[in-house]
């Protein structure tokens, strides 16, 4: 469904939701970002899970990792 077909009412809602969720967002990458750098012990199973993104996503997963 095209947005601009919503009524302004309802664009505006989607407008403030959308600020919200970007918001949110950018919020959990720094908290993410700054507890990553006090992880000490690798993820349990992690070679598993490892090979599984590299068959999923290919090139893209092995480019992110290098």
């Amino acid at each position: 469904m095209p947005f601009c077909a919503f009524a302004p009412e309802v664009r505006l809602i989607v407008y403030t939701t959308n600020a919200i969720e970007a918001l949110n967002a950018k919020l959990l990458f720094l908290v993410l970002n700054r507890a990553e750098k006090a992880w000490k012990t690798p993820a349990r199973k992690w070679a598993i899970a490892n090979a599984q993104f590299a068959v999923l996503f290919g090139e893209r997963f092995t480019r992110a990792m290098a």
